[in-house]
């Protein structure tokens, strides 16, 4: 496929970022510039094991190892699609294939956007709505919709077994090298410029058109929850103060005006850059 898409070439293993709790990860270079993307998914492995999104088309070999080094296909019993995004539905179909015995937990938003590439299995599914749960046996996990979004079919997962919450995009940033997988680890200035650049920039331009004091409703609804990690697609971990830091900037976004974006002269660069000499 002359437009495939080409596998992470960097790696690293699941790592545990709370009891049975799994973070799969993917690393990406950012385009043209020497910084680099997160793209992470999740499994817990509850009574009732859980995969919290499906990773990426991309890592599609690496990310089925991992997943299944963690928990046997047969056993997993709920796959949890937080929106339609490709970087979380990639491999869906192949997870659904390997996973005979599970429910896919998902929505009417979802299906009715995602039915052109992906057959729903109806039958197999259940449409969890923000606000509600699902009881994954030795814990209830509940669907609320994270700060900020780029898909109206978003809803992140609390587990209040462990304290975990997963934000989907929500405090998305780039990290100037790897590894990176504690927040801790990142310098508090680029933190936010990068926070701030993905938020405005990649996930949430509506963000500039809100207003702050619904939104600050909007934000409060997440962080009243009893939180000691979260986790996300395109962070390192975030814990402790850091927590607090990534809501209170969540809130200064509102009404924010919107970065300058990389335009056509960039791209020229970014290829002149790259193009391979002749001969």
């Amino acid at each position: 496929m002359a437009y495939a898409p080409l596998a992470p070439t960097v790696y690293f293993e699941p790592l545990e970022i709370a009891p049975d709790t799994f973070l799969i990860q993917q690393v990406q270079p950012a385009c043209g510039q020497p910084l680099f993307v997160y793209l992470n998914s999740l499994v817990i492995r509850a009574q009732e094991p859980v995969i919290v999104d499906t990773g990426t088309p991309a890592n599609r070999a690496q990310w089925l190892e991992d997943v299944f080094s963690l928990v046997e296909p047969a056993d997993v019993r709920w796959i949890y699609l937080s929106h339609d995004d490709v970087d979380h539905s990639g491999n869906l179909e192949q997870v659904m294939d390997a996973c005979p015995n599970a429910t896919l937990v998902c929505s009417w938003p979802i299906v009715e956007r995602h039915t052109n590439c992906f057959d729903f299995p109806l039958e197999r599914c259940r449409w969890v709505n923000d606000g509600e749960s699902f009881d994954a046996g030795d814990r209830v996990l509940a669907a609320l919709q994270p700060p900020y979004f780029d898909s109206p079919t978003t809803r992140g997962l609390y587990d209040p077994k462990t304290k975990v919450y997963w934000a989907i995009d929500s405090f998305a940033t780039p990290v100037a090298d790897v590894p990176h997988q504690e927040l801790d680890e990142i310098d508090e200035e680029f933190w936010h410029f990068g926070m701030s650049l993905f938020a405005l920039g990649g996930v949430s331009p509506w963000l500039s058109w809100v207003d702050p004091a619904k939104f600050g409703a909007h934000v409060d609804r997440v962080q009243s929850l009893d939180i000691t990690t979260i986790a996300a697609c395109h962070t390192p971990v975030l814990r402790g103060t850091r927590i607090d830091d990534a809501f209170a900037f969540a809130r200064g976004l509102a009404g924010a005006d919107l970065p300058d974006l990389p335009d056509q002269s960039v791209l020229d660069q970014i290829v002149a850059a790259t193009a391979q000499p002749v001969g």
